[in-house]
């Protein structure tokens, strides 16, 4: 897999603002097929930065109504990120 598939966009939520301030760690939205190396290689390619952990978790997709069908939303992989002390990433918040 090629490593600009696998980091799709940075999270810009209110715990993921308050994780990067206070523990230096990242959350990211990346692909469903990526393993926690892949994504380590990627963030550290992209970013020029040292990763020291990577935790993954797998969002299910919620079932939506649309008009007078039922649809889901997709399922999602969230990568959340820690730095090596004294690295940080600027995503711009």
């Amino acid at each position: 897999m090629n490593s600009y598939q696998i980091i799709k966009r940075p999270l810009r939520t209110e715990k993921s603002v308050a994780d990067g301030q206070a523990t230096n760690s990242y959350h990211f939205e990346v692909d469903l097929r990526a393993n926690k190396i892949q994504i380590k290689q990627a963030i550290e390619k992209f970013f020029s930065v040292k990763v020291d952990d990577v935790r993954t978790l797998v969002r299910k997709g919620k079932s939506r109504r649309v008009r007078f069908k039922l649809g889901r939303t997709k399922d999602w992989k969230k990568a959340i990120v820690t730095l090596k002390e004294g690295n940080t990433i600027d995503l711009g918040y």
